[in-house]
């Protein structure tokens, strides 16, 4: 037992923000299309396909060919892949917005035809231009940053370390995310469209317009997210590298009171849950019980706002009741 609880020490929040930071970004890009009344159920699929070019586009700018002819590229190799992840996510994210919000299709329906396509067209292009269907590496990492400064500081020196650049990237994106939503009229209107359509288009906003903007925002988003997987820390893509991960996103904006805010406490939560589920797996429990400890943190998570929601829900309830019986 002793064991098992040593894993809770500081040297667990290293690893909490580096797995956090993957669904922290997909959960405020699906925040933004839940704020605009559209359930993004395609998170998964949109930070997988992500993740595959996001390694096949270092993987390309590492190779001989564009070493001969074009060498400057070379040193370019991680951000040009994270720009080919970005695209391809949003690419993906445009097809989600095209057949849910323009041909209106089932929000369902389509998410999980978008990460079932994903799932499986990311092994058979493995397949076709790497010739496996397990894996193969990006060839090139996005840099870490060692902020030393804080290395004897308490608890932050763990923390900040040595991180991805992503993860400043998305303490950056929720600061945006919180002023764009509460703090600008493009906010306004996300949260006008996704509480009363009706009422927004009779003030003369275009809700379709503004929910297809919303997509195409988690779109990029999630292939911030999908890029951090396989070019963040792991430097290669693997077939079904994300492992629910767009799943428990969709959950930490739920759990987090759909707020910027929120969502970063819920992910950190889901982070910590990941990491001790890592960090488990050397002390020799059954891998089966601690590979689902991050699935079982978001039943939890959701079982408690599914509460939280009832007791609102009667509490209002009964004060509709008192009101209704105090009126003559």
């Amino acid at each position: 037992m002793d064991d098992v609880l040593s894993v809770f020490d500081t040297r667990l929040l290293g690893p909490m923000l580096r797995l956090a930071t993957p669904i922290l970004l997909a959960a405020i890009g699906g925040l933004y299309t839940q704020r605009a009344g559209v359930l993004n159920i395609a998170l998964e699929g949109m930070m997988l396909m992500a993740a595959f070019w996001a390694a096949a586009g270092a993987f390309f700018f590492q190779s001989d060919q564009v070493a001969q002819s074009a060498a400057w590229l070379v040193p370019l190799a991680p951000w040009l892949g994270l720009l080919c992840g970005v695209l391809a996510s949003v690419l993906l994210a445009a097809v989600f917005g095209l057949f849910s919000i323009r041909l209106r299709a089932d929000l369902v329906v389509a998410g999980i035809a978008i990460n079932l396509f994903a799932a499986g067209g990311t092994i058979v292009l493995m397949q076709r231009f790497f010739g496996t269907k397990g894996s193969f590496p990006a060839r090139a990492r996005l840099p870490d940053i060692r902020l030393s400064f804080l290395r004897d500081v308490p608890v932050l020196g763990e923390l900040f370390r040595q991180q991805n650049i992503l993860l400043y990237f998305s303490i950056v994106i929720v600061v945006i995310a919180h002023v764009a939503l509460y703090r600008t009229r493009f906010g306004l209107r996300v949260r006008s469209v996704g509480e009363n359509p009706e009422a927004a288009q009779t003030a003369g906003i275009h809700v379709r317009r503004i929910q297809f903007v919303t997509v195409l925002i988690s779109g990029a988003l999630c292939g911030l997210a999908g890029a951090n997987l396989s070019l963040g820390y792991l430097g290669q893509f693997t077939a079904n590298m994300t492992s629910g991960r767009g799943f428990i996103a969709l959950a930490a904006q739920t759990f987090g009171g759909a707020t910027p805010i929120g969502t970063t406490l819920a992910s950190l939560f889901f982070g910590l849950a990941d990491a001790v589920s890592v960090r488990l797996q050397t002390r020799g429990l059954p891998s089966q019980f601690v590979l689902m400890i991050p699935y079982v943190a978001t039943v939890v998570a959701l079982v408690l706002v599914s509460r939280r929601r009832s007791r609102t829900g009667r509490r209002e309830t009964s004060v509709e009741v008192e009101k209704a019986g105090a009126t003559p």
